[in-house]
């Protein structure tokens, strides 16, 4: 079973909580849900753009993820992000770029949109943020065994009691897909009581997608 569920939405309601917040009636779900995801998607299209009008090539987004909580008349978004430089220099005018942005994406004139940013401590104690820190690597052509190491090495660094990292594809080019993983400590995906931080992060490269995995066993509930 513990390979078959998503860690974190087995685990919802016990230690794990929902990315969005919000009551639709049944035949508004739908459109609630899409519209969650043009919001995230506008976000993370915005940071990259930023990024590139700096030419910053050597850095990533560093966003853990994006929480959206929905009232009647507001919807605030929350950025967890482990690097806020891009957006916090020059801070008023990006944030209220951003806004305009993703408006946009939905058409609402009864909603206030409010964008917050929340620094998160420790970064790389975040599989999303690892994930795009190993995708970095490879896209530098570093050997895919040593981005994964470092990867364990960072993720060890914030504390994490285990981590596991598993990337799919044609690792180095080979004519056939594989998959690689490895472990460091331990990762109990059948006990609820585990804390279990979880993202799967896709990366093209030249010689197709890549697929990464990747599992944080972050601390246990006394029971």
């Amino acid at each position: 079973m513990g390979q078959k569920i998503n860690p974190l939405g087995f685990r919802l309601g016990t230690n794990q909580s929902h990315h969005s917040i919000w009551f639709a009636q049944p035949n508004h779900f739908s459109r609630s849900l899409q519209e969650d995801e043009k919001i995230r998607n506008c976000i993370q299209n915005y940071v990259k753009k930023v990024k590139k009008n700096k030419r910053i090539s050597s850095r990533f987004e560093g966003i853990a993820h994006i929480g959206i909580k929905k009232r009647i008349d507001l919807i605030q978004v929350i950025i967890y992000i482990g690097f806020p430089n891009l957006l916090i220099e020059g801070r008023t005018r990006r944030i209220e770029d951003l806004q305009r942005n993703v408006q946009k994406e939905f058409n609402s004139v009864n909603r206030r949109l409010y964008i917050a940013i929340k620094k998160i401590e420790k970064p790389y104690g975040q599989p999303n943020i690892l994930a795009e820190y190993i995708a970095l690597q490879l896209k530098k052509k570093v050997s895919f065994r040593k981005a994964m190491k470092k990867a364990i090495e960072l993720a060890e660094q914030t504390g994490a009691k285990g981590i596991q990292v598993q990337i799919a594809g044609r690792i180095n080019g080979k004519e056939i897909a594989r998959v690689e993983w490895t472990r460091k400590g331990r990762i109990p995906l059948q006990t609820i009581r585990a804390k279990i931080d979880h993202c799967s992060h896709s990366i093209r490269t030249i010689y197709g997608v890549l697929g990464i995995k990747i599992w944080i066993f972050v601390n246990q509930e006394k029971g």
